[in-house]
Protein backbone atom coordinates (compact mmCIF):
# COMPACT_ATOMS: atom_id res chain seq x y z
CA UNK A 1 0.00 0.00 0.00
CA UNK A 2 1.36 3.41 -0.98
CA UNK A 3 1.97 6.09 1.63
CA UNK A 4 0.42 9.52 1.05
CA UNK A 5 3.73 11.09 -0.04
CA UNK A 6 4.61 8.31 -2.47
CA UNK A 7 1.07 8.41 -3.79
CA UNK A 8 1.38 12.18 -4.35
CA UNK A 9 4.66 11.71 -6.21
CA UNK A 10 3.30 9.02 -8.51
CA UNK A 11 0.16 11.06 -9.15
CA UNK A 12 2.24 14.11 -10.03
CA UNK A 13 4.46 12.11 -12.36
CA UNK A 14 1.46 10.80 -14.27
CA UNK A 15 -0.24 14.19 -14.29
CA UNK A 16 2.84 15.99 -15.61
CA UNK A 17 3.40 13.64 -18.55
CA UNK A 18 3.17 14.96 -22.08
CA UNK A 19 1.00 12.77 -24.29
CA UNK A 20 0.52 12.61 -28.04
CA UNK A 21 -3.08 13.73 -27.51
CA UNK A 22 -2.29 16.60 -25.13
CA UNK A 23 0.51 18.32 -23.28
CA UNK A 24 0.75 18.59 -19.50
CA UNK A 25 -1.07 21.60 -18.08
CA UNK A 26 0.71 24.88 -18.75
CA UNK A 27 0.04 28.52 -19.56
CA UNK A 28 -2.10 29.18 -22.60
CA UNK A 29 -0.04 32.22 -23.56
CA UNK A 30 3.31 33.81 -22.71
CA UNK A 31 4.20 37.48 -22.49
CA UNK A 32 7.98 37.48 -22.89
CA UNK A 33 8.11 41.11 -21.80
CA UNK A 34 6.74 39.93 -18.45
CA UNK A 35 9.22 37.10 -17.94
CA UNK A 36 10.30 36.75 -14.30
CA UNK A 37 13.54 38.48 -13.42
CA UNK A 38 16.32 35.90 -13.98
CA UNK A 39 18.49 37.52 -11.30
CA UNK A 40 17.72 37.26 -7.59
CA UNK A 41 19.19 40.01 -5.42
CA UNK A 42 19.07 40.61 -1.68
CA UNK A 43 18.48 44.33 -1.28
CA UNK A 44 20.42 45.73 1.65
CA UNK A 45 22.98 42.91 1.79
CA UNK A 46 26.60 44.08 1.32
CA UNK A 47 27.88 43.25 -2.18
CA UNK A 48 31.49 42.16 -2.77
CA UNK A 49 32.76 41.75 -6.34
CA UNK A 50 34.66 38.57 -7.15
CA UNK A 51 37.73 38.58 -9.41
CA UNK A 52 37.50 37.26 -12.97
CA UNK A 53 40.34 34.77 -13.21
CA UNK A 54 39.21 31.89 -15.42
CA UNK A 55 41.45 32.99 -18.29
CA UNK A 56 44.46 32.29 -16.09
CA UNK A 57 43.53 28.61 -15.68
CA UNK A 58 45.36 26.81 -18.50
CA UNK A 59 44.95 23.15 -17.51
CA UNK A 60 43.78 21.17 -20.58
CA UNK A 61 40.40 19.51 -20.45
CA UNK A 62 41.98 16.07 -20.88
CA UNK A 63 44.05 16.55 -17.71
CA UNK A 64 41.05 16.84 -15.39
CA UNK A 65 41.00 15.95 -12.60
CA UNK A 66 44.31 14.31 -11.74
CA UNK A 67 46.64 16.71 -13.55
CA UNK A 68 45.71 19.80 -11.54
CA UNK A 69 47.59 20.89 -8.39
CA UNK A 70 45.31 22.17 -5.63
CA UNK A 71 44.88 25.94 -5.54
CA UNK A 72 44.89 27.68 -2.17
CA UNK A 73 41.49 28.50 -0.74
CA UNK A 74 41.36 32.24 -1.28
CA UNK A 75 39.11 34.90 -2.76
CA UNK A 76 40.51 34.44 -6.28
CA UNK A 77 39.82 30.71 -6.17
CA UNK A 78 36.24 31.40 -5.08
CA UNK A 79 35.94 33.79 -8.02
CA UNK A 80 37.14 31.10 -10.42
CA UNK A 81 34.83 28.51 -8.87
CA UNK A 82 31.74 30.63 -9.49
CA UNK A 83 32.96 31.96 -12.84
CA UNK A 84 33.09 28.39 -14.17
CA UNK A 85 29.88 27.13 -12.59
CA UNK A 86 27.18 29.82 -12.26
CA UNK A 87 28.53 32.99 -13.88
CA UNK A 88 27.47 34.56 -17.16
CA UNK A 89 29.39 33.30 -20.17
CA UNK A 90 27.98 35.67 -22.83
CA UNK A 91 25.19 38.05 -23.75
CA UNK A 92 23.19 37.30 -26.88
CA UNK A 93 21.17 39.87 -28.78
CA UNK A 94 18.60 39.73 -31.55
CA UNK A 95 17.11 43.07 -32.48
CA UNK A 96 15.93 44.77 -29.28
CA UNK A 97 16.07 41.52 -27.25
CA UNK A 98 19.13 40.79 -25.12
CA UNK A 99 19.62 37.82 -22.81
CA UNK A 100 22.41 36.22 -20.80
CA UNK A 101 23.95 32.76 -21.10
CA UNK A 102 25.47 31.03 -18.10
CA UNK A 103 28.00 28.31 -17.36
CA UNK A 104 25.27 26.05 -15.95
CA UNK A 105 22.60 24.87 -18.42
CA UNK A 106 18.94 25.51 -17.74
CA UNK A 107 15.61 24.45 -19.20
CA UNK A 108 14.45 27.27 -21.43
CA UNK A 109 17.38 29.41 -20.16
CA UNK A 110 15.12 30.32 -17.23
CA UNK A 111 17.63 29.45 -14.48
CA UNK A 112 15.66 28.50 -11.38
CA UNK A 113 18.85 27.49 -9.50
CA UNK A 114 20.32 29.85 -6.90
CA UNK A 115 23.69 29.28 -5.21
CA UNK A 116 24.76 30.11 -1.66
CA UNK A 117 28.30 29.97 -0.26
CA UNK A 118 29.08 29.08 3.35
CA UNK A 119 32.72 29.99 3.94
CA UNK A 120 35.09 30.06 6.89
CA UNK A 121 38.85 30.58 6.89
CA UNK A 122 39.01 31.74 3.26
CA UNK A 123 41.87 34.17 2.65
CA UNK A 124 40.49 37.56 1.60
CA UNK A 125 36.85 36.75 2.44
CA UNK A 126 35.00 37.32 5.69
CA UNK A 127 33.45 34.23 7.25
CA UNK A 128 29.77 34.00 6.50
CA UNK A 129 26.85 32.89 4.34
CA UNK A 130 26.73 34.54 0.90
CA UNK A 131 24.36 34.55 -2.04
CA UNK A 132 26.00 34.50 -5.46
CA UNK A 133 24.83 37.25 -7.83
CA UNK A 134 25.77 36.10 -11.37
CA UNK A 135 24.99 39.33 -13.24
CA UNK A 136 27.55 41.17 -11.09
CA UNK A 137 29.81 38.14 -10.44
CA UNK A 138 29.66 39.07 -6.79
CA UNK A 139 28.76 37.77 -3.36
CA UNK A 140 25.98 39.22 -1.20
CA UNK A 141 26.62 38.74 2.53
CA UNK A 142 23.44 37.35 4.04
CA UNK A 143 24.91 36.79 7.49
CA UNK A 144 28.37 36.83 9.05
CA UNK A 145 29.50 33.67 10.75
CA UNK A 146 28.98 33.68 14.49
CA UNK A 147 32.19 33.84 16.51
CA UNK A 148 33.69 30.46 17.27
CA UNK A 149 31.87 28.55 14.52
CA UNK A 150 34.94 28.16 12.29
CA UNK A 151 37.70 25.67 13.01
CA UNK A 152 40.79 27.41 11.63
CA UNK A 153 41.27 25.46 8.40
CA UNK A 154 39.29 26.70 5.36
CA UNK A 155 35.78 25.30 5.14
CA UNK A 156 33.49 25.60 2.12
CA UNK A 157 29.97 24.50 1.30
CA UNK A 158 27.69 25.57 -1.53
CA UNK A 159 23.94 25.22 -1.11
CA UNK A 160 21.61 25.04 -4.10
CA UNK A 161 17.96 26.09 -4.17
CA UNK A 162 15.25 26.43 -6.81
CA UNK A 163 12.97 29.37 -7.58
CA UNK A 164 10.26 27.13 -8.97
CA UNK A 165 8.18 29.96 -10.38
CA UNK A 166 10.87 30.78 -12.96
CA UNK A 167 10.19 27.43 -14.66
CA UNK A 168 6.48 27.28 -13.88
CA UNK A 169 5.95 30.65 -15.59
CA UNK A 170 6.65 28.96 -18.94
CA UNK A 171 6.21 25.24 -18.36
CA UNK A 172 3.33 24.98 -15.92
CA UNK A 173 2.93 21.76 -13.96
CA UNK A 174 5.94 20.03 -15.54
CA UNK A 175 8.23 22.69 -14.07
CA UNK A 176 9.14 20.74 -10.93
CA UNK A 177 10.83 18.14 -13.14
CA UNK A 178 12.88 20.84 -14.85
CA UNK A 179 13.98 22.40 -11.57
CA UNK A 180 15.40 19.03 -10.54
CA UNK A 181 17.13 18.51 -13.88
CA UNK A 182 18.66 21.95 -13.50
CA UNK A 183 19.86 21.09 -10.00
CA UNK A 184 21.70 18.14 -11.55
CA UNK A 185 23.13 20.41 -14.26
CA UNK A 186 24.28 22.83 -11.57
CA UNK A 187 25.93 20.10 -9.51
CA UNK A 188 27.84 18.95 -12.57
CA UNK A 189 28.92 22.50 -13.39
CA UNK A 190 30.13 22.94 -9.81
CA UNK A 191 32.10 19.68 -9.80
CA UNK A 192 33.88 20.45 -13.07
CA UNK A 193 34.67 23.98 -11.86
CA UNK A 194 36.15 22.60 -8.64
CA UNK A 195 38.30 20.19 -10.67
CA UNK A 196 39.95 23.08 -12.54
CA UNK A 197 41.21 24.25 -9.12
CA UNK A 198 42.39 20.79 -8.09
CA UNK A 199 39.56 20.60 -5.54
CA UNK A 200 37.12 17.89 -4.58
CA UNK A 201 33.35 18.30 -4.23
CA UNK A 202 30.82 15.97 -2.64
CA UNK A 203 27.10 16.17 -1.96
CA UNK A 204 26.29 16.06 1.73
CA UNK A 205 23.94 13.10 1.99
CA UNK A 206 21.20 12.88 4.56
CA UNK A 207 20.64 16.56 5.41
CA UNK A 208 16.93 17.25 5.79
CA UNK A 209 15.00 19.97 4.04
CA UNK A 210 14.24 21.82 7.29
CA UNK A 211 17.88 21.86 8.33
CA UNK A 212 19.08 22.98 4.90
CA UNK A 213 16.47 25.74 4.69
CA UNK A 214 17.57 27.09 8.08
CA UNK A 215 21.25 26.87 7.12
CA UNK A 216 20.70 28.90 3.92
CA UNK A 217 18.21 31.34 5.45
CA UNK A 218 15.44 30.15 3.14
CA UNK A 219 12.98 29.65 5.99
CA UNK A 220 13.02 33.34 6.93
CA UNK A 221 9.64 34.40 5.58
CA UNK A 222 10.11 38.01 6.65
CA UNK A 223 13.20 38.27 4.43
CA UNK A 224 11.15 37.20 1.42
CA UNK A 225 8.00 39.23 2.06
CA UNK A 226 6.01 38.97 -1.15
CA UNK A 227 8.98 37.63 -3.15
CA UNK A 228 8.99 34.15 -4.64
CA UNK A 229 10.18 31.45 -2.25
CA UNK A 230 13.20 29.24 -2.84
CA UNK A 231 13.09 25.48 -2.38
CA UNK A 232 16.26 23.99 -0.80
CA UNK A 233 17.83 21.27 -2.95
CA UNK A 234 21.41 20.23 -2.19
CA UNK A 235 24.42 21.01 -0.01
CA UNK A 236 27.90 20.38 -1.45
CA UNK A 237 31.18 20.45 0.46
CA UNK A 238 34.25 21.59 -1.49
CA UNK A 239 37.95 22.08 -1.00
CA UNK A 240 41.38 20.60 -1.72
CA UNK A 241 40.39 17.60 0.40
CA UNK A 242 36.79 16.71 1.30
CA UNK A 243 36.18 13.98 3.89
CA UNK A 244 34.14 10.91 3.06
CA UNK A 245 31.38 11.21 4.00
CA UNK A 246 31.38 15.01 3.78
CA UNK A 247 30.73 16.98 6.93
CA UNK A 248 27.75 19.07 7.94
CA UNK A 249 28.31 22.66 9.08
CA UNK A 250 27.03 23.03 12.63
CA UNK A 251 25.88 26.07 14.60
CA UNK A 252 26.18 28.55 11.74
CA UNK A 253 22.89 30.35 12.24
CA UNK A 254 22.32 30.33 15.98
CA UNK A 255 23.61 33.89 16.60
CA UNK A 256 23.56 35.14 13.01
CA UNK A 257 22.78 38.73 12.01
CA UNK A 258 20.72 38.49 8.83
CA UNK A 259 20.92 41.13 6.10
CA UNK A 260 18.98 41.72 2.91
CA UNK A 261 15.48 41.33 1.50
CA UNK A 262 14.69 39.22 -1.57
CA UNK A 263 13.58 41.02 -4.72
CA UNK A 264 10.24 40.21 -6.33
CA UNK A 265 10.81 38.41 -9.64
CA UNK A 266 7.30 38.55 -11.12
CA UNK A 267 5.02 41.33 -9.98
CA UNK A 268 1.93 40.03 -11.81
CA UNK A 269 1.87 36.23 -12.13
CA UNK A 270 -0.99 35.14 -14.37
CA UNK A 271 -1.25 31.47 -13.31
CA UNK A 272 -0.96 29.29 -10.25
CA UNK A 273 0.15 25.66 -10.26
CA UNK A 274 -0.53 24.30 -6.74
CA UNK A 275 0.49 20.75 -7.70
CA UNK A 276 4.12 21.95 -7.80
CA UNK A 277 3.96 22.91 -4.14
CA UNK A 278 2.30 19.57 -3.40
CA UNK A 279 5.01 17.46 -5.05
CA UNK A 280 7.73 19.65 -3.52
CA UNK A 281 6.30 18.96 -0.06
CA UNK A 282 5.95 15.24 -0.79
CA UNK A 283 9.60 14.91 -1.89
CA UNK A 284 11.31 16.81 0.93
CA UNK A 285 13.94 14.63 2.55
CA UNK A 286 13.71 14.18 6.33
CA UNK A 287 16.76 14.80 8.49
CA UNK A 288 18.79 11.63 8.75
CA UNK A 289 22.31 10.27 8.43
CA UNK A 290 21.99 7.21 6.23
CA UNK A 291 25.51 5.84 5.91
CA UNK A 292 24.37 2.91 3.81
CA UNK A 293 22.79 5.14 1.17
CA UNK A 294 25.68 7.60 1.27
CA UNK A 295 28.01 4.84 0.03
CA UNK A 296 27.34 4.23 -3.68
CA UNK A 297 27.42 0.83 -5.31
CA UNK A 298 30.76 -0.12 -6.90
CA UNK A 299 30.30 1.53 -10.26
CA UNK A 300 32.48 -0.43 -12.61
CA UNK A 301 32.73 -4.01 -11.41
CA UNK A 302 29.03 -4.97 -11.48
CA UNK A 303 28.79 -4.01 -15.15
CA UNK A 304 31.90 -6.04 -16.00
CA UNK A 305 30.34 -9.14 -14.49
CA UNK A 306 27.34 -9.04 -16.82
CA UNK A 307 27.24 -10.72 -20.26
CA UNK A 308 26.57 -7.29 -21.78
CA UNK A 309 30.16 -6.11 -21.24
CA UNK A 310 32.00 -6.40 -24.60
CA UNK A 311 35.60 -7.54 -24.82
CA UNK A 312 36.64 -4.24 -26.36
CA UNK A 313 39.68 -2.00 -26.01
CA UNK A 314 40.76 -1.01 -22.51
CA UNK A 315 40.99 2.70 -23.33
CA UNK A 316 40.09 5.29 -25.94
CA UNK A 317 42.20 8.16 -27.31
CA UNK A 318 41.88 11.63 -25.80
CA UNK A 319 38.94 13.82 -26.85
CA UNK A 320 39.26 15.76 -30.10
CA UNK A 321 39.62 19.10 -28.26
CA UNK A 322 41.24 17.64 -25.16
CA UNK A 323 44.15 20.09 -25.32
CA UNK A 324 41.79 23.07 -25.02
CA UNK A 325 41.94 24.68 -21.56
CA UNK A 326 39.13 23.28 -19.43
CA UNK A 327 38.11 26.81 -18.39
CA UNK A 328 37.70 27.77 -22.05
CA UNK A 329 35.70 24.67 -22.94
CA UNK A 330 33.39 25.11 -19.94
CA UNK A 331 32.62 28.73 -20.87
CA UNK A 332 32.00 27.99 -24.54
CA UNK A 333 29.30 25.45 -23.72
CA UNK A 334 26.00 26.29 -25.35
CA UNK A 335 22.74 24.50 -26.07
CA UNK A 336 22.51 23.91 -29.81
CA UNK A 337 19.39 25.31 -31.44
CA UNK A 338 19.84 23.67 -34.83
CA UNK A 339 21.96 20.76 -36.08
CA UNK A 340 23.51 20.00 -39.47
CA UNK A 341 21.50 16.98 -40.58
CA UNK A 342 24.29 15.94 -42.96
CA UNK A 343 27.00 15.73 -40.30
CA UNK A 344 28.18 12.43 -38.84
CA UNK A 345 30.20 11.54 -35.75
CA UNK A 346 33.23 9.24 -35.62
CA UNK A 347 32.55 6.13 -33.55
CA UNK A 348 35.56 6.91 -31.32
CA UNK A 349 34.00 10.22 -30.31
CA UNK A 350 30.64 8.54 -29.72
CA UNK A 351 32.23 5.92 -27.47
CA UNK A 352 34.20 8.50 -25.49
CA UNK A 353 30.96 10.34 -24.78
CA UNK A 354 29.28 7.08 -23.76
CA UNK A 355 32.20 6.21 -21.47
CA UNK A 356 31.98 9.60 -19.75
CA UNK A 357 28.46 8.94 -18.43
CA UNK A 358 29.52 5.75 -16.64
CA UNK A 359 29.76 6.09 -12.84
CA UNK A 360 33.40 4.97 -12.75
CA UNK A 361 34.48 7.69 -15.19
CA UNK A 362 35.69 9.97 -12.36
CA UNK A 363 34.29 13.44 -12.91
CA UNK A 364 31.64 14.39 -11.91
CA UNK A 365 30.50 11.09 -10.41
CA UNK A 366 32.77 11.32 -7.38
CA UNK A 367 30.46 14.11 -6.17
CA UNK A 368 27.28 11.99 -6.30
CA UNK A 369 26.64 9.86 -3.18
CA UNK A 370 23.79 7.69 -4.47
CA UNK A 371 23.77 4.40 -6.41
CA UNK A 372 23.35 4.84 -10.19
CA UNK A 373 19.68 4.45 -11.00
CA UNK A 374 19.45 6.24 -14.36
CA UNK A 375 20.46 4.45 -17.57
CA UNK A 376 20.71 5.39 -21.22
CA UNK A 377 19.07 4.28 -24.44
CA UNK A 378 20.98 5.83 -27.34
CA UNK A 379 19.56 6.28 -30.81
CA UNK A 380 22.39 6.38 -33.36
CA UNK A 381 21.33 8.35 -36.42
CA UNK A 382 24.67 9.07 -38.10
CA UNK A 383 27.64 7.55 -36.27
CA UNK A 384 30.38 6.32 -38.58
CA UNK A 385 30.94 2.61 -38.12
CA UNK A 386 27.75 2.05 -36.11
CA UNK A 387 24.52 0.76 -37.61
CA UNK A 388 21.59 3.17 -37.16
CA UNK A 389 19.29 2.01 -34.41
CA UNK A 390 18.73 1.85 -30.68
CA UNK A 391 21.45 0.92 -28.17
CA UNK A 392 21.26 0.35 -24.43
CA UNK A 393 23.88 1.48 -21.91
CA UNK A 394 23.26 0.18 -18.37
CA UNK A 395 25.15 2.19 -15.73
CA UNK A 396 25.20 -0.52 -13.06
CA UNK A 397 24.99 -4.27 -12.77
CA UNK A 398 21.61 -4.04 -11.08
CA UNK A 399 20.42 -1.71 -13.81
CA UNK A 400 21.57 -4.15 -16.50
CA UNK A 401 19.30 -6.81 -15.03
CA UNK A 402 16.33 -4.45 -14.79
CA UNK A 403 16.82 -3.28 -18.38
CA UNK A 404 17.25 -6.83 -19.70
CA UNK A 405 13.96 -7.84 -18.07
CA UNK A 406 12.00 -4.71 -18.99
CA UNK A 407 13.07 -3.76 -22.52
CA UNK A 408 11.24 -5.70 -25.18
CA UNK A 409 12.46 -4.24 -28.45
CA UNK A 410 12.14 -7.59 -30.22
CA UNK A 411 15.77 -8.45 -31.06
CA UNK A 412 18.57 -10.14 -29.07
CA UNK A 413 21.00 -7.63 -27.64
CA UNK A 414 24.23 -7.34 -29.61
CA UNK A 415 27.27 -6.02 -27.69
CA UNK A 416 29.21 -3.32 -29.55
CA UNK A 417 32.65 -4.84 -30.09
CA UNK A 418 34.39 -1.45 -30.32
CA UNK A 419 33.16 -0.30 -26.91
CA UNK A 420 35.92 -0.13 -24.28
CA UNK A 421 35.97 -2.29 -21.19
CA UNK A 422 33.49 -0.99 -18.62
CA UNK A 423 31.12 0.46 -21.24
CA UNK A 424 28.49 -2.30 -21.74
CA UNK A 425 26.92 -0.80 -24.85
CA UNK A 426 24.66 -3.15 -26.78
CA UNK A 427 22.36 -2.79 -29.78
CA UNK A 428 18.76 -3.62 -29.04
CA UNK A 429 17.25 -2.76 -32.45
CA UNK A 430 18.64 -1.86 -35.86
CA UNK A 431 16.42 0.80 -37.41
CA UNK A 432 17.59 3.04 -40.29
CA UNK A 433 14.55 5.35 -40.04
CA UNK A 434 14.51 5.95 -36.28
CA UNK A 435 15.37 9.66 -36.56
CA UNK A 436 11.88 10.63 -37.69
CA UNK A 437 10.34 8.68 -34.84
CA UNK A 438 12.57 10.46 -32.31
CA UNK A 439 11.53 13.81 -33.73
CA UNK A 440 7.88 12.93 -33.19
CA UNK A 441 8.46 11.58 -29.69
CA UNK A 442 10.49 14.66 -28.69
CA UNK A 443 7.52 16.98 -29.18
CA UNK A 444 8.12 17.20 -32.94
CA UNK A 445 11.48 18.97 -32.48
CA UNK A 446 13.94 18.74 -35.38
CA UNK A 447 16.95 18.71 -33.05
CA UNK A 448 16.01 15.12 -32.11
CA UNK A 449 16.25 13.89 -35.71
CA UNK A 450 18.99 16.18 -37.09
CA UNK A 451 21.48 15.26 -34.35
CA UNK A 452 24.13 12.59 -34.84
CA UNK A 453 22.58 10.71 -31.95
CA UNK A 454 19.79 11.14 -29.41
CA UNK A 455 19.32 9.64 -25.98
CA UNK A 456 16.52 8.69 -23.60
CA UNK A 457 17.49 8.59 -19.93
CA UNK A 458 15.51 5.87 -18.17
CA UNK A 459 15.28 5.72 -14.40
CA UNK A 460 14.65 2.76 -12.15
CA UNK A 461 11.46 4.32 -10.88
CA UNK A 462 9.20 2.01 -8.95
CA UNK A 463 11.65 0.40 -6.53
CA UNK A 464 13.62 3.51 -5.44
CA UNK A 465 10.46 5.43 -4.56
CA UNK A 466 9.14 2.74 -2.24
CA UNK A 467 9.20 4.31 1.24
CA UNK A 468 11.56 7.05 0.00
CA UNK A 469 9.58 9.57 -2.09
CA UNK A 470 12.41 12.14 -1.86
CA UNK A 471 14.33 9.94 -4.31
CA UNK A 472 12.06 11.37 -7.01
CA UNK A 473 14.23 14.47 -6.85
CA UNK A 474 17.40 12.38 -6.86
CA UNK A 475 16.38 10.57 -10.05
CA UNK A 476 15.89 13.80 -11.99
CA UNK A 477 19.03 15.30 -10.48
CA UNK A 478 21.03 12.26 -11.60
CA UNK A 479 19.57 12.65 -15.09
CA UNK A 480 20.56 16.33 -15.09
CA UNK A 481 24.06 15.40 -13.94
CA UNK A 482 24.33 13.03 -16.91
CA UNK A 483 23.11 15.90 -19.08
CA UNK A 484 25.95 18.16 -17.93
CA UNK A 485 28.45 15.42 -18.74
CA UNK A 486 26.97 15.16 -22.22
CA UNK A 487 27.08 18.93 -22.72
CA UNK A 488 30.78 19.20 -21.89
CA UNK A 489 31.90 15.95 -23.52
CA UNK A 490 30.14 16.99 -26.73
CA UNK A 491 32.09 20.27 -26.67
CA UNK A 492 35.32 18.35 -26.06
CA UNK A 493 34.65 16.33 -29.22
CA UNK A 494 33.92 19.38 -31.36
CA UNK A 495 30.15 18.82 -31.32
CA UNK A 496 27.35 20.35 -29.25
CA UNK A 497 24.54 19.05 -27.08
CA UNK A 498 20.98 20.02 -26.27
CA UNK A 499 18.81 18.76 -23.46
CA UNK A 500 15.17 18.08 -24.32
CA UNK A 501 12.66 18.14 -21.48
CA UNK A 502 9.69 17.98 -23.83
CA UNK A 503 8.89 14.44 -24.96
CA UNK A 504 5.81 12.22 -24.98
CA UNK A 505 6.54 10.05 -21.96
CA UNK A 506 4.39 6.99 -22.53
CA UNK A 507 4.94 7.02 -26.30
CA UNK A 508 8.67 6.61 -25.59
CA UNK A 509 7.85 3.76 -23.23
CA UNK A 510 5.73 2.14 -25.93
CA UNK A 511 8.57 2.43 -28.45
CA UNK A 512 10.86 0.58 -26.04
CA UNK A 513 8.27 -2.02 -25.04
CA UNK A 514 8.08 -0.80 -21.43
CA UNK A 515 5.02 -1.53 -19.33
CA UNK A 516 4.14 -0.29 -15.86
CA UNK A 517 6.33 2.07 -13.84
CA UNK A 518 9.40 -0.06 -13.25
CA UNK A 519 11.31 2.20 -15.65
CA UNK A 520 10.36 5.76 -16.62
CA UNK A 521 11.94 8.18 -19.07
CA UNK A 522 13.09 11.39 -17.35
CA UNK A 523 15.11 13.31 -19.95
CA UNK A 524 16.01 13.38 -23.63
CA UNK A 525 19.33 14.61 -24.96
CA UNK A 526 20.81 15.09 -28.43
CA UNK A 527 24.35 15.65 -29.72
CA UNK A 528 25.28 16.85 -33.19
CA UNK A 529 27.10 19.44 -35.26
CA UNK A 530 25.60 22.86 -34.49
CA UNK A 531 24.52 25.42 -37.08
CA UNK A 532 25.28 29.02 -36.15
CA UNK A 533 22.56 31.65 -36.34
CA UNK A 534 24.11 34.67 -38.03
CA UNK A 535 21.25 36.89 -36.86
CA UNK A 536 22.42 36.74 -33.25
CA UNK A 537 24.94 39.13 -31.80
CA UNK A 538 27.35 37.93 -29.10
CA UNK A 539 28.90 40.04 -26.36
CA UNK A 540 31.38 39.31 -23.58
CA UNK A 541 29.69 38.71 -20.20
CA UNK A 542 31.64 41.22 -18.09
CA UNK A 543 33.05 43.57 -20.70
CA UNK A 544 33.35 46.44 -18.21
CA UNK A 545 35.61 44.45 -15.88
CA UNK A 546 39.16 43.11 -16.13
CA UNK A 547 40.87 40.03 -14.67
CA UNK A 548 42.40 40.75 -11.25
CA UNK A 549 44.42 37.84 -9.88
CA UNK A 550 44.96 34.15 -10.41
CA UNK A 551 43.83 31.67 -7.73
CA UNK A 552 47.48 31.18 -6.69
CA UNK A 553 47.60 34.87 -5.76
CA UNK A 554 49.80 36.03 -8.64
CA UNK A 555 48.72 39.01 -10.74
CA UNK A 556 47.70 38.70 -14.37
CA UNK A 557 46.77 41.34 -16.89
Amino acid sequence: MLGPQEDAVRAYHQRSKHRLQRYAAGPETLDWDAQPDPFRRWAGAPLALLPLVADTLRTPWADLPGGVPSCPVNRSAIGALFELSFALTAWKQHGPDRWALRANPSSGNLHPTEAYLLAAGVTGLDDGLYHYAPREHALELRTPLAAGCGHGAPQLWIGLSSVQWREAWKYGERAFRYCQLDTGHALGALRYAAATLGWQARVVSGIGRTELAALLGLDREADFGGAEAEEPELLVQLGPVVPEPPALPRGWTTTAQWQGRANRLDARPMYRWPVIDEVAAATREPARRAAAEASPEPAGAPCLDTPLAPAGPSALPSPTLGTLPAATLIRQRRSAQHFDRRASMPIAAFLRIAAAVMPDAGLPWDAWPHPPRVHAVLYAHRVDGLAPGAYVLPRSGAGAKVLAEALQAGEPWQPVAEAPTGVPLARIAEHPALAGTLRTLSCHQAIASDACFAMSLLAEFEAPLASAPWRYRQLFQEAGLIGQVLYLQAEAEGFRGTGIGCYFDDAVHELLGLAGERLQVLYHFTVGMPLADARLGLEAPYADRAPIAAPDGSNHE
